[in-house]
């Protein structure tokens, strides 16, 4: 029937909405992503500096360097100090609060830059902790910056046993490698190359600790952006290198930085990566 005239239409039927299904958030890596750019811009970089480094270092098997509490105490005492220094204090620890447990060995390897501990129980923490701070600032002034280092080991050792109910770390070997990294780090005064050293070196864990020699290599050839923090840095190493990797490129890394690739005056002659190294040439593949 036709609509008289002035009359209201009738208003047209609503077309029924699409329901849209939520889009899934993706949540990007960014360790992944810089490894894939990196090896998009500059490929093979990472096997180019692995198999340079092993021409000249060799490639050392992971074995196992102290137990967990000893390595620890005993990186906090390498802080802002040279490992010859730590040796030192440690061992003076050993004598002023001497234990009753079994004598450990040190296995160093060839990333550490001291002698090496001597043969022997670890200190009794319990006694470290409970020491009159004065006592124990005395015991470990020769490794340097013991009025830092005094309270930081007897903070770290009373939250262990304030969370563990001893002093040992043993627990962290069945944790995943980076929920163990985030427990250490949860106590004050360690960061993540003193726990990355720690569950490297007692566990084997796929974690890289970046100290001062890895980083300057690191920055120089181009494996870690310019401004990227050392903090990143140990994240974006974990997309690089596959953790059976993670140990000799570490130590390598170490070594390298030490007897070539000098903070100042590197030893381009020397150098196996020279061809690549952006340090040397700003433009190099």
């Amino acid at each position: 029937m036709p609509i008289a005239s002035g009359a209201p239409r009738p208003a047209p039927a609503a077309r029924p909405k699409k329901t849209q299904k939520p889009r899934k958030r993706r949540f990007s890596d960014p360790a992944a992503s810089y490894a894939k750019r990196l090896e998009r811009y500059r490929p093979g970089l990472v096997g180019f500096v692995l198999d340079g480094l092993a021409s000249v270092y060799g490639r050392e098997a992971w074995q196992r360097r102290l137990d967990p509490t000893s390595e620890l105490i005993l990186t906090i005492l390498t802080q802002n100090s040279a490992d010859i220094n730590a040796e030192v204090a440690f061992e003076a620890l050993r004598r002023a609060y001497p234990s009753n447990l079994p004598a450990e060995v040190h296995n160093p390897g060839s990333g550490w830059g001291g002698f090496g501990l001597s043969t022997a129980p670890p200190p009794d923490w319990a006694a470290v902790e409970f020491a009159p701070i004065e006592e124990l600032t005395n015991v470990i002034r020769p490794g340097g910056l013991a009025n830092q280092k005094a309270p930081r080991l007897q903070a770290t050792l009373r939250r262990i046993r304030e969370e563990r109910g001893d002093y040992s770390l043993e627990f962290l070997a069945a944790m995943p490698a980076l929920e163990a990294r985030a427990w250490l780090t949860s106590i004050n005064g360690i960061g993540k190359k003193t726990a990355s050293i720690v569950l490297l070196f007692c566990f084997g864990m796929p974690l890289f600790p970046i100290d001062r020699h890895v980083e300057r290599v690191a920055r120089r050839v181009g494996l870690i952006p310019p401004k990227a923090t050392i903090d990143d840095a140990h994240d974006l190493f974990l997309g690089l290198l596959r953790p059976d990797q993670m140990y000799e490129a570490h130590v390598n890394l170490i070594q390298h930085g030490r007897k070539v690739c000098h903070a100042q005056r590197p030893e381009h002659e020397r150098c196996p990566l020279l061809e690549r190294c952006r340090y040397v040439d700003p433009k190099a593949p």
